[in-house]
């Protein structure tokens, strides 16, 4: 017979809330509450590594199209919407960092990974965008970030190479 934790996950938190605060520790689900909180710190560092792979995505896809195609036009038309992806993903990482303090020393870790993702995703977006003799590859963009986390997080910083989007 399945248990209250595989057919009724919220009726099934509700009686382990109602057992702890009762102190019937003997009562408890403890193999599936377990394996419930450690599920919920990855899907923190989860949820942070999302936010950072589009932060980053998005920054390289700017500093890409600021100093290698320069096309003015597209410069403008698609930086912008960039530019909203991200303030949301700043937003995002601070909204998570805010909630879960423990979190902050693993950023260098978890930037790290991050990286790597995001350049893989920018390779692939910017291919859409580019002429066939321009195709991007793994030496397109450096093997490590280029940014530190405090400038990336930054409000008003963008790579925008000397282009000027925002102020005029």
């Amino acid at each position: 017979m399945n248990s209250l934790y595989e057919t009724d996950y919220h009726q099934w938190l509700t009686n382990q809330v109602a057992l702890l605060r009762n102190h019937d520790f003997d009562q408890l689900d403890l193999e599936n509450l377990l394996e419930d909180l450690e599920l919920g710190i990855k899907q923190d560092l989860r949820e942070l590594e999302s936010f950072l792979v589009n932060l980053i995505l998005h920054l390289l896809k700017m500093d890409y199209q600021t100093t290698v195609l320069r096309d003015s036009v597209a410069t403008e038309r698609v930086i912008k919407g960039w530019a909203e992806s991200v303030f949301n993903a700043r937003y995002g990482v601070n909204k998570i960092i805010e909630k879960n303090h423990s979190l902050a020393p693993r950023i260098e870790d978890v930037l790290k990974d991050s990286y790597y993702e995001a350049k893989k995703k920018a390779i692939e977006a910017m291919n859409f965008y580019v002429n066939a003799n321009q195709r991007l590859n793994e030496s397109s963009f450096p093997d490590t970030c280029p940014w530190s986390y405090e400038q990336m997080m930054t409000d008003d910083w963008y790579p925008l190479n000397g282009v000027d989007l925002f102020h005029s």
